[in-house]
Formats: structure tokens, sequence, C-alpha cells
């Protein structure tokens, strides 16, 4: 019985001194699962890169080659493989799904190290204060971008700027806080404050004038929607603020 030929593929990538395209890594591992052979053509300079493209009349690198025709490049070869292509510019809730997954599973641990179960009370408080922190760091990677998408809906940040550079230092200074379970006089105003103008602020630009907006809760740069999952980050921190109120209270 005749065995079937080897299915081949040829690429061109950049792999310089100092620089490998991470595209043409990728590329050509796509081509080894799907069972290719790769012929494998370093481009090994600026200059030879530069011809390249000339001569194929491409803008970018890696490209392949299948059968004889350019398939193109990591996108392109995903796309003739029938998988899907991100599109950078889509909204998302991923980045706020993974952030509270996350914070979930380490109150959950930190439970578990600590008392020696992973579902408490206590595991709850973390998960709230865990999340509080990781969403401020992500907001602190670059203050300017946040404030800036911050301004567009934030009611408090509109008529005083600088509050739109405070706010990720005092819900990552609350997290903390309440992490620790310390100064209870300072952490639950900040939250109450921040946590009932974020949801007004919400409620407001979504709800009622019905605005399609990007959200500022992961970040400037993310592409997550204002909207429910937005409003989850401040109703958090409202009933971190309150619980810990009624635990004092007791």
């Amino acid at each position: 019985m005749a065995t079937a030929a080897p299915k081949k593929a040829t690429i061109y990538r950049m792999v310089m001194p100092t620089h490998t395209c991470p595209y043409g890594l990728k590329a050509k591992d796509l081509l080894h699962r799907r069972g290719y052979e790769v012929e494998d053509h370093w481009l090994t300079t600026r200059e030879e890169t530069d011809a390249f493209k000339a001569e194929h009349g491409v803008k970018t690198t890696p490209q392949t080659f299948i059968g004889g025709e350019r398939v193109g490049g990591y996108d392109d070869l995903r796309r003739f493989f029938g998988k899907t292509v991100a599109d950078p510019k889509a909204v998302t809730y991923r980045p706020v799904a993974v952030v509270f997954a996350m914070t979930a599973l380490m109150a959950l641990a930190a439970s578990y190290a600590v008392l020696g179960t992973p579902f408490t009370v206590r595991a709850g408080e973390w998960f709230i204060a865990f999340s509080m922190c990781v969403l401020a760091l992500l907001k602190l990677q670059n203050v300017e971008k946040f404030a800036t998408m911050f301004l567009n809906y934030d009611l408090l940040a509109k008529r005083w700027v600088p509050y739109s550079y405070i706010y990720p230092y005092a819900e990552g200074a609350a997290g903390v806080l309440m992490a620790a379970g310390v100064l209870t006089w300072l952490s639950v105003p900040i939250a109450l404050v921040i946590g009932t103008i974020g949801a007004v602020s919400v409620v407001k630009a979504v709800y009622v004038d019905k605005r399609e907006l990007k959200c500022a809760c992961v970040g400037g740069d993310s592409n997550v929607p204002l909207g429910f999952l937005s409003l989850t980050e401040n109703v958090m921190m409202v009933a971190m603020a309150i619980w810990m109120v009624l635990g004092v209270a007791h």
C-alpha cells in the first residue's frame, strides 16, 4: 500500500543576531503541528529581508508557501487552516474575567494555607481585596492612559481631573488594607467613596445615557466594554466596605 506523500511547506522568516521574529516561530510551529515538513529559510540581515519583500511584493515577514503558492503571514496561515484570527479592536470581557478568576483562586489558596480549608468567609473577603489590588496594578501600569479613558465617564473625574490619577492609588491602598484587615477606619471610607461614585458613573453612562464606551477598569489599553462587569468592580468595593463595617460593629 502506497504511503501518502509528505505535506511540504516553505517559510521565509527573520532570524538575525539581535532579533528572531516571534511570528516566524509561531508559523513554523503551526505548520509542524499540521503535519508539514518545513523548508526553513532564514532572512539574516535587514538588506536580505527588504530584498525578499520587494521581490514578492509583501510588506511583512514571515511568508509561507504551500504547493508553490504563497499563503502569506502568520494570520493568513491561520486562516488557511480554518483557525480564527483575533481582531485587536474587538471588544472583549476576557481581561476582567481572567482577573476575577485568578483572584478567586488566589483567595481560595490563601484561605487553605492559613485556615486549612479554601471555603471560608475570609476567602470571600480576600477575593474582593485581591481583585482591588490586581485591578489597581493594571491601572498603574500606565496612569496617563487610564486617566484619559476614565475621564470619558467618571462623574467626579470630569469635575476634578486629579481624581482620575488618584483613583488607582486609592483602590490599591484600600485593597491592601482590606486584605490585611487593618486600618478599617481608612480603607472603608475609601472603598465606599470610590466604589459609589464609580457605580453611579457607570449606571449613568451605560444605562441612562446609553453610551458605548470602553472601561478603564483593567487599564487604559483595554477593549473591555463599559457595562455590567465594569459595574461589578465598584459594587464589590461598596459591598466589602459595608461588610467590614458590619464586622467591626459586631
